[in-house]
């Protein structure tokens, strides 16, 4: 599909993965819960988004340890009609190898650089895949979207998450392996939410190394899990100058309110004590940020949505940047990327980087 040609809406139902999570958000639920409080409240006074950001990074394991030599492997390139894949390599702590796909569209090189778009890939329990969907090798053709922005002119990195496609374990399969990796880094006082911050700022570093990359120009898109990376990296990252989130802002005062058991990444052990997951996406003003959300999603109970974007907003007046934030919330729509959204989506995109 072209950039802002309407995706196909098979398959659009939310997979029922979530129940596989149970033992992991029973966990999280627990350390998380504290009677009465409200987000960004502390003491009895209102919390700066200053303070609120020590407590989001003292609640995600600390600080990330200082970058290491990517060392990228190209280890094939594939030719499409209009750009080319590169399958690669890069690590992002030693010894630690993320397998990733880059689509460079044909006429961008050294000379003649382009924006570029990293993608962080869905989860919808399905951990056989990763990079290769929005890559356009596999996958739902609704999510093939890198290779939509690829058509468009952008560079665009697809990297795997920690225990999707190339990346899973050989003992511990799919939801089990996911599972064994957010306790090991709970119990190490850390947790899965930091171990994807440090593996997506290392994407923007191996994009920033590219010479077809102008770096001025580097923004992020995801879907569903690939939505909260979006908002997880953003105020971490600011050589993102344009996210796009579609369909995922789930508040944990929404999960408690409707006994949600969501994916693991969402959780960060003890933060509802201090705020909420629209506080982080604060966090990105003044950056531009747009937001889908399917008004009929259950991984987002809308509720909980309409008050977290208005939280948001607010935070980008405060920044005097309020141009810089959109959202959109279609009607009678569920857990998709229907047109309009990607029609936004594209947008977006070309107004902050082209």
């Amino acid at each position: 599909m072209s950039a802002c040609e309407s995706p196909k809406l098979d398959g659009v139902g939310r997979r029922d993965f979530l129940m596989q999570s149970a033992a992991g958000a029973a966990l999280v639920l627990a350390s998380e819960a504290t009677a009465g409080a409200t987000p960004l409240q502390q003491k009895g006074r209102q919390m700066s988004a200053k303070e609120f950001r020590v407590k989001l990074l003292e609640c995600l394991g600390g600080p990330w340890p200082e970058p290491c030599d990517l060392k990228p492997v190209l280890r094939e390139t594939i030719r499409k009609d209009g750009y080319r894949i590169e399958s690669l390599f890069y690590e992002t702590e030693p010894g630690d190898r993320v397998p990733a796909m880059l689509l460079v569209p044909d006429g961008v090189d050294a000379d003649h650089p382009a924006p570029a778009v990293a993608i962080w890939h869905q989860h919808n329990g399905e951990w056989h895949l990763g990079k290769t969907e929005p890559a356009g090798l596999a996958g739902n053709p609704m999510h093939h979207t890198g290779v939509a922005l690829a058509r468009e002119g952008y560079v665009v990195l697809c990297p795997d998450a920690l225990c999707f496609e190339e990346r899973q374990n050989p003992q511990l399969r799919g939801g089990n392996f996911e599972r064994f990796e957010f306790l090991r880094y709970v119990v190490a006082g850390k947790c899965m939410a930091w171990k994807n911050i440090l593996d997506m700022r290392r994407a923007i570093d191996y994009l920033c190394q590219r010479p077809e990359v102008d770096r001025q120009r580097i923004g992020c898109y995801g879907h569903s899990m690939g939505s909260t990376h979006t908002w997880l990296v953003g105020p971490w990252e600011p050589r993102l100058k344009c996210l796009v989130g579609n369909c995922c802002l789930p508040t944990y005062a929404a999960i408690h309110r409707t006994h949600l058991l969501h994916c693991f990444p969402n959780f960060i052990p003890g933060l509802f004590a201090h705020g909420d997951t629209p506080d982080i996406a604060a966090l990105i003003a003044p950056r531009a940020l747009h937001l889908n959300f399917g008004e009929l999603d259950g991984g987002s109970p809308i509720q909980e949505v309409r008050e977290g974007v208005q939280r948001i907003a607010q935070a980008y007046q405060e920044a005097d940047a309020a141009e810089h934030f959109s959202y959109w919330i279609e009607d009678g729509a569920g857990h998709v990327l229907s047109p309009e959204m990607w029609r936004r989506t594209c947008d977006w995109f070309a107004k902050h980087l082209m």
